[in-house]
């Protein structure tokens, strides 16, 4: 059977989260159903695989999952008619490629790449509601950026993990922590870029959480150092909402995407 990965985009806050759940709407569910109009076997109830497995309220712009379908089909042929199928649902397949058959979008990745999205402002927001975490006041840039410094690297980050994580080690490497500012109408946007291999349970809203803490004052940088060393839930800081976080791309050593491109094939 051809396997063909797929790249997603969605809004998260309709779907209790990226993983099909039987009394609940998701992500894997809604692309399984327009699948499911168009191919056999998943009509009769196969499944997809994803890169991650976001969390209620999580979106992507760069999420990947792939699927094993009975007939060969073209790439940008299948994305528009998966498109189709999935209105009205927030739901985009953005590309969809042929791929090998031992690629798997989950065991094959080589990183995970998240954004966050933070407002400082007072007046209420209108757009991008659903989209941000809003605090009140405006957060020190440099404060947060010193705090950060402390977790990249290859660390145990039980501290920053939730504790229904089923990891089997909370050992990771985190390759990157940018956070930048930008000037909004009446506030400002705080957004932190993170990047390693995979992540825990709640790792990044954790890290940001924290993160936030130190921006506002409540917390020296110095002390989220403190919290990593003592491997503790308890010493993090409070965990942020999920509607600021982005799964924004899945690294593999070859693009799924790229690659056909590249070798003249058009799709």
């Amino acid at each position: 059977m051809p396997r063909f990965a797929l790249q997603v985009e969605y809004d998260g806050a309709p779907f209790a989260g990226w993983q099909a759940q039987a009394d609940q709407p998701s992500v894997q569910g809604a692309i399984e159903a327009a699948l499911a109009r168009l191919d056999p076997g998943f009509a009769a109830g196969a499944r997809i695989a994803a890169a991650g497995r976001t969390d209620a309220g999580v979106h992507a712009t760069g999420q990947v999952a792939h699927a094993d379908l009975a007939r060969d089909w073209d790439p940008f042929r299948l994305s528009e008619a998966l498109n189709w199928h999935l209105k009205p649902a927030p739901v985009a397949i953005l590309q969809a490629a042929r791929v090998e058959d031992d690629f798997h979008a989950r065991f094959s990745a080589t990183e995970r790449r998240y954004l966050f999205r933070l407002v400082a402002r007072r007046a209420p927001l209108t757009h991008g509601r659903g989209q941000v975490w809003q605090v009140l006041n405006p957060l020190d840039l440099e404060a947060m950026r010193k705090g950060a410094a402390h977790l990249v690297g290859h660390h145990d980050f039980t501290t920053f993990r939730s504790s229904i994580c089923q990891a089997k080690s909370p050992v990771k490497s985190l390759d990157c922590i940018e956070i930048t500012e930008h000037e909004i109408p009446q506030g400002r946007e705080y957004r932190f870029v993170l990047r390693a291999r995979s992540f825990l349970h709640n790792q990044v809203r954790s890290i940001v959480g924290t993160l936030e803490r130190v921006g506002a004052g409540s917390w020296a940088p110095g002390r989220v150092a403190e919290a990593l060393a003592a491997r503790d839930r308890a010493a993090c800081g409070p965990v942020c909402p999920p509607q600021g976080l982005y799964l924004t791309g899945v690294g593999y050593p070859c693009d799924p995407f790229r690659a056909p491109r590249e070798a003249g094939s058009g799709g």
